[in-house]
């Protein structure tokens, strides 16, 4: 595989949050072409890592079927279409709606509510100009237990069998970040916005407001939509000027504010 440009600052994640995080948005974006052989070696050398933050990422990728296995000689890249990538996000965030929904129909949606609460409030002061790798670290963390709490309290096995399903689709998952990692002002800007979306859901479920709750969560899943959308508005399947993105971000915010 060619060099490419590396990112500049490599302080803000884990080796291999950075490896995964960084190769899904070259693929996504097509900086690393369709069928593109990625070779361990000068993988790890463009990203400053060793070999394993690379494999266990290849893995990773594979799971979500952004590049296919081609046995000794490594992975090959799969440039999934723009519609496959809208689409497993899009399907998400209506599971995910579904999944607070449930939870805050549920008899114990105060009890629920503050659990999510729970998980998400060590994360409240992370944002600020003290954000190192321990704090990303902590925030990715508390962003799986947070969705992982929801679909378990939503109490539909099928729910979760879906989702699971849709998690190995490409940026299917919660957790499939695709930024610039290389861009620490812009993640944590992101990071913080989709903090205060989790906020706002765990809220509305203590609450026992299920339809706000579900709207919140849906809403959570398509700004980061919106924000694979200006990743990929570079990509040449992308809609010339003028043309219908169906870009989220344009829906109307909640009217309801939260404190």
């Amino acid at each position: 595989m060619p060099a490419r440009s590396t990112p500049s600052s490599h302080r803000t994640q884990k080796p291999g949050q950075r490896a995964l995080a960084t190769l899904r948005r070259m693929i996504a974006t097509g900086e690393i072409a369709d069928g593109e052989r990625i070779a361990e070696i000068p993988t790890a050398e463009m990203l400053g890592v060793s070999r394993m933050p690379v494999r266990t990422a290849l893995r990773a990728l594979a799971l979500e079927g952004l590049v296919v296995p081609l046995g000794a000689r490594g992975f090959a890249a799969r440039r999934a279409s723009r519609a496959e990538l809208e689409g497993a996000v899009q399907v998400r965030g209506v599971l995910e709606g579904l999944a607070a929904r449930l939870a805050a129909e549920h008899p114990d949606h105060a009890i629920i509510g503050a659990e999510l609460t729970a998980i998400i409030t060590p994360c409240a002061n992370l944002f600020g100009d003290t954000f190192d790798e321990a704090s990303l670290t902590a925030y990715f963390e508390m962003n799986r237990a947070f969705h992982d709490r929801l679909v378990v309290a939503s109490g539909n096995t099928a729910l979760a069998t879906a989702l699971a399903h849709n998690s190995q689709l490409p940026l299917g998952s919660a957790g499939a970040f695709a930024f610039d990692v290389g861009d620490s002002a812009r993640t944590i800007a992101l990071l913080a916005r989709a903090h205060g979306e989790h906020e706002r859901v765990a809220g509305f479920i203590r609450d026992g407001e299920a339809g706000w709750a579900e709207e919140a969560m849906r809403r959570h899943a398509q700004v980061s939509l919106a924000v694979e959308i200006d990743m990929l508005a570079a990509r040449a399947d992308t809609p010339p000027e003028g043309a219908d993105k169906r870009h989220p971000i344009r829906m109307p915010l909640l009217s309801r504010p939260r404190d």
